[in-house]
């Protein structure tokens, strides 16, 4: 039955999409949201150290074509559930850009199994890793 409703999945990323809106690198804007159960356990989005400069005020740090004064989406929701003290094993988490290798790693060694995201993302390797990991990768874009 059609109630007029988005999925699960599609609720989740749309979330993701609007805290990759509080992004503060303009060089992309990404949003995660880690879930359990239905129910969000924490977010996050591209950004600089709490309490340092974002680019916005301080400019770009760049090293090999990428900002380094940023920490990505998947690393502040990660860090942002160990904060609060929020168990995070066996969720799944929604990214609008499908997650560098160091960021991968750090979702799989969490207990994240699965991985949807809207925006495949520089990094070809995390499809073997993944493989091998026994985590789930979901590409939820648009067929080109």
């Amino acid at each position: 039955m059609n109630d007029g409703r988005v999925s699960w999945n599609e609720y989740f990323m749309n979330i993701a999409e609007q805290v990759a809106t509080r992004s503060t690198c303009g060089r992309k804007h990404v949003g995660a949201v880690i879930v359990r159960d239905r129910t969000i356990l924490s977010t996050g989005y591209n950004g600089s150290v709490r309490g340092a400069l974002h680019c916005d005020e301080a400019g770009h740090d760049m090293e090999n074509d990428h900002c380094v004064r940023t920490v990505h989406a998947e690393a502040n929701a990660v860090a942002q559930a160990a904060k609060h003290g929020v168990r995070i094993d066996e969720a799944e988490i929604y990214v609008t850009a499908s997650p560098c290798l160091t960021c991968f790693k750090l979702i799989a060694n969490s207990g994240i199994k699965k991985i949807y995201y809207k925006e495949f993302y520089r990094d070809e390797r995390i499809t073997e890793y993944a493989r091998q990991a026994g985590v789930t990768l979901v590409y939820m874009g648009k067929e080109e």
